[in-house]
């Protein structure tokens, strides 16, 4: 007689995450055996899979998503995954307090130190050293107290930035009044999202204990922007759903469970967002992420290619529909179907094998299936040496070829030749994307049927100082958008200034312009 997987206590707790056991079972499958490597082909290039729009015809495409703006069709939002904590941005001020010196010793600590009145956050600093030690920052430091700045920034005594996500951190020095990356994206939004009727939607994806602090910190600011630019906002918020939590097993390949005997569940990764996309009442979609915003006065690149990637996404998007509905009809001629056959090769790296094999009813049906498909949009930036994904050519199970954006962790680095393919490659990924989520004839589509689950991948974790393996579930702008239509368009690093340290602030695109 076998032992039952689950206890009774185990399947309550699932139920409770709205997690049906069959679910469950295909994690633990999951981790145990693994995902296979993507088949790569080239990393994407200027030749091959990335495009370049020439000086000359930018104001052709940035006319183009003006026209979409005030034409009676527009429905357009901006989403912006800020759940993520800060507390890798504070790495380095957590190893300081737990470090047995007290004075700062690494070039990471004396460069926070040097520079600490040039952080947005500074004032705020000074008034909750004052509030709970009764001395000024100068004045701590003055007496070598240089630890008990940092307990005030990052513990909840203090401002409790440790704790806190990202969108909630004060980023840019304004003067009076500074500004936390929340703020930021919704001035960024009413520059290149404004429709006709002079309203700019903007969603955030948050964690569901910060929640009020999101909205406090929109609401704080709201009435100020919409009067500056003349708009009005449309503001929503989602939390990440429960169900799209996964189990975590042992390096063994048992469950994990925490000392009381429950199971370990995690959050399964911003991929787990897809559903939050979803349920965006929009026809296209701008995603950025929450850290990567600029002063205003730094601006001005964001707004034009942020414009020029949603041209780029509109006029595809026009030859699609226009495919679409030609396919509909009964009788299409050869050439016609060839033309869609260059068009998806031109366009989305689209090579389809043996195609001269194929009679012209099988050809129009895989084409209509190549077509019907979200459409994205990616800028990416020449590789600077910052960490994360790239994009890349693949070969899918079909034969064809498709644009992917892969993350190191889903390319296989023991082979030699792939390795080296990762390593050649001369574009980075800032997660600067324009989606189009509804299809031709107006309907959103289902997002998660184009979701690869081949894509997840294993991580290794601790949970209290025992080792754990943990699934995470494929990326947002990974595998779970694995099956939509892909373009890659060149930006410039000047739309690309992500904080992943708290010196990151000291930069120069995140200083005042008078710092510069």
């Amino acid at each position: 007689m076998t032992t039952p997987l689950f206890t009774d206590k185990d399947l309550e707790q699932l139920e409770a995450k709205g997690i049906t056991p069959e679910e469950a079972v295909r994690q633990i499958e999951a981790i145990r055996h693994g995902f296979p490597f993507p088949n790569i082909i080239a990393p994407a290039s200027l030749e091959r899979g990335i495009m370049r729009v020439e000086e000359e015809d930018k104001a052709a495409y940035i006319m183009e998503w003006e026209k979409y703006l005030c034409s009676q069709s527009c429905h357009v939002a901006k989403f912006v995954p800020a759940s993520g904590a800060a507390s890798r941005m504070f790495k380095e001020l957590y190893n300081f307090l737990d470090a047995d010196y007290n004075e700062p010793t690494t070039d990471a600590e004396k460069l926070f130190f040097a520079n600490l009145t040039h952080f947005a956050f500074y004032d705020s600093l000074n008034e909750a050293c004052l509030r709970n030690v009764w001395r000024t920052v100068p004045k701590l430091i003055a007496s070598k107290e240089y630890k008990a700045v940092v307990e005030n920034l990052l513990l909840s005594k203090g401002l409790n930035y440790g704790a806190l996500p990202k969108g909630l951190l004060l980023f840019h020095n304004y003067g009076k009044e500074n500004r936390t990356p929340t703020e930021e994206h919704l001035a960024e939004g009413a520059l290149y999202e404004r429709s006709e009727a002079r309203q700019v939607r903007v969603h955030f994806t948050v964690s569901p204990e910060h929640m009020e602090e999101f909205k406090n910190n929109v609401e704080k600011r709201q009435r100020a922007f919409e009067d500056e630019y003349c708009i009005r906002y449309e503001v929503s918020f989602s939390t990440q759903q429960a169900s799209t939590d996964t189990l975590a097993l042992t390096p063994e390949g048992e469950l994990f469970r925490l000392n009381s005997g429950e199971l370990l569940f995690r959050p399964g990764g911003h991929g787990a967002l897809i559903r939050n996309l979803q349920e965006i009442d929009a026809e296209i979609v701008f995603i950025k992420n929450i850290d990567n915003v600029v002063p205003d006065y730094l601006k001005c690149d964001t707004i034009i290619y942020k414009k020029l990637l949603a041209g780029v996404l509109v006029k595809a998007r026009e030859h699609v529909f226009n495919y679409l509905h030609l396919l509909e009809k009964s009788k299409v001629i050869h050439s016609q179907l060839m033309e869609i056959v260059t068009f998806l090769q031109d366009n989305f790296c689209i090579e389809i094998p043996n195609i001269d094999l194929m009679e012209d009813k099988e050809l129009t049906e895989l084409l209509r299936r190549k077509l019907d498909r979200p459409i994205r949009v990616c800028g990416m930036v020449r590789n600077q040496g910052e960490p994360g994904g790239g994009p890349f050519i693949i070969r899918e199970a079909d034969g064809s070829s498709s644009l992917q954006i892969l993350e190191s962790t889903q390319i296989d680095m023991s082979d030699p030749e792939k390795k080296a393919m990762f390593e050649q490659g001369s574009y980075f990924n800032p997660v600067d994307l324009v989606c189009s989520i509804r299809d031709y004839r107006g309907q959103p589509f289902n997002l998660e049927a184009f979701v690869n689950p081949k894509t997840a991948f294993i991580s290794e974790k601790s949970k209290d100082g025992r080792q754990l393996l943990a699934l995470e579930l494929p990326g947002l702008w990974n595998g779970a958008m694995d099956d939509w239509n892909t373009i890659f368009v060149e930006v410039p690093v000047t739309t690309f200034a992500p904080v992943k340290t708290v010196n990151d602030l000291l930069r120069p695109e995140h200083q005042p312009y008078e710092n510069k």
